[in-house]
């Protein structure tokens, strides 16, 4: 934990998670139209579940790097943000660092040198789907190393979503994105590519939480695809990318988010479910989405996305399959609605993990390790966390297991679900029914209410 904090001293501590965050982000590939999440929204406060976040994802902008709500489909976003925060919930709208070449931004941006360069050939980069002709064609990259260029595209955003409402920032394709991937070649504000590319995340966020912070407004949260040492210290969120919907994915998203953890970003969540695929109708695929609900319960945030089957091509039309709670079939809602209701019974406890994060840069999910130092079998484990001091998580990773083996480091332990009184130091079969993970207090403190 001491070098933790020293490395949050040298980077930046992360600022303190607004209370909202800790709740549920409802989201999916697409809503492709103002009244499809509208009526996404009022079907859960129907059903009184809480959302704390949902999303406006892309093709929402009428051109790449407009940075704009189409109005064909997004006519009053003033009203759907009221809509939306008289039910509790944030609208989170994804904005993206592309410029196309048909963008009112693009001829001015290049001008003044605000894109991206190259030093041989046209600085065209990357290619994306455009709106207006339906199909990938060259896009620019902002250079966000830039400060004028922050300026410039805070701007625009100010005027076109802050203006009217909109107050969380996902900030999708910040490495940037590439194609091919290879930063030789490029041009930055800041350098040569191969010198600076790793700098652009963390200075992308940053003008957005500068931008956020010069209106007032404190509680910045931002959900990033890619980070960078000291991304933290600028709201960055960090998810695990567009996964596979697969057991062996959810596996890895144990370590990714430890490992994210120990790299100086506290805020991390994973796409629930994975992303590419998932058939809401398959009951081998409800047991995965309802596992790794289980697990994303006791994650720093609690995000629920992916594209799901059936699938249509990548287009400017594309929206995507069901992917709200109630999409799994009765029985998979009635197990996912309880682990809704645990992870409220959390956000206290993951409130003040969040408050030691930004004070001593210690991540609320860590590996065994970081608690339990002196202990050699704390440092092999990889399928268990601890959340904060007092709990340790052991999430159901494989297919119809209704057992799994946890090691309890040293100490006294209480079932979290039992109450039974168990002695660490040893390696126990833990009870896990499909209705829940392994769960275990520190030293008998009581579970988090």
């Amino acid at each position: 934990s001491a070098v933790l904090a020293r490395y949050a001293d040298a980077t930046g501590h992360a600022p303190v998670l607004p209370g909202w965050a800790t709740g549920f982000w409802q989201s999916k590939l697409r809503y492709r139209t103002q009244e499809e999440l509208l009526g996404v929204a009022r079907e859960y406060h129907r059903r009184g579940i809480p959302v704390a976040v949902i999303v406006v994802d892309f093709f929402h902008w009428t051109r790449m790097g407009d940075w704009c709500f189409d109005p064909a489909d997004w006519p009053d976003p003033e009203a759907m943000v009221d809509e939306l925060e008289a039910m509790g919930t944030k609208l989170m709208v994804s904005i993206w660092p592309l410029v196309g070449p048909l963008s009112a931004n693009h001829e001015k941006m290049s001008a003044r040198g605000l894109l991206v360069g190259a030093e041989h050939g046209p600085a065209f980069l990357t290619e994306f789907p455009e709106k207006p002709v339906g199909r990938p064609i060259p896009m620019s990259l902002v250079d966000s190393t830039n400060p004028a260029a922050r300026s410039f595209m805070w701007a625009e955003i100010r005027e076109n979503y802050l203006a009217r409402g909109v107050r969380v920032w996902w900030l999708d394709a910040c490495e940037p994105e590439l194609r091919p991937i290879n930063a030789s070649g490029l041009r930055f504000w800041q350098g040569p590519g191969d010198e600076v590319i790793n700098l652009y995340p963390r200075e992308h966020a940053r003008g957005f939480y500068d931008g956020m912070r010069q209106e007032g407004h404190d509680d910045v949260v931002l959900l990033c695809r890619s980070a960078w040492a000291g991304s933290q210290r600028y709201g960055a969120a960090v998810w695990s990318g567009d996964i596979p919907a697969t057991w062996d994915s959810l596996r890895r998203q144990v370590r990714a988010g430890l490992n994210i953890g120990l790299s100086g970003m506290p805020w991390w969540t994973t796409d629930i479910g994975g992303f590419h695929g998932g058939d809401p109708a398959d009951p081998g695929y409800r047991e995965l989405i309802v596992r790794w609900f289980e697990f994303g319960a006791f994650c720093p945030l609690f995000r629920l996305h992916g594209d799901r089957l059936p699938r249509v091509a990548f287009s400017p039309t594309m929206t995507g399959g069901p992917n709200e709670v109630w999409s799994y079939g009765d029985e998979a809602y009635g197990l996912i609605c309880g682990v809704l209701s645990l992870r409220e019974r959390l956000r206290g406890y993951l409130a003040e993990q969040m408050r030691r994060a930004h004070d001593d840069g210690l991540p609320p999910m860590r590996p065994l390790f970081v608690d339990f130092p002196a202990d050699p079998r704390s440092w092999a484990i990889e399928d268990e966390f601890m959340l904060g001091p007092d709990l340790l998580v052991a999430p159901v990773l494989a297919p119809g297991a209704r057992v799994r083996d946890v090691y309890l480091p040293p100490g006294r332990w209480t079932d979290a679900w039992t109450g039974a009184s168990l002695r660490g130091g040893t390696t126990i079969c833990a009870e896990a029914p499909i209705e829940r993970i392994p769960v275990f207090l520190r030293n008998g403190v009581p579970f988090p209410d």
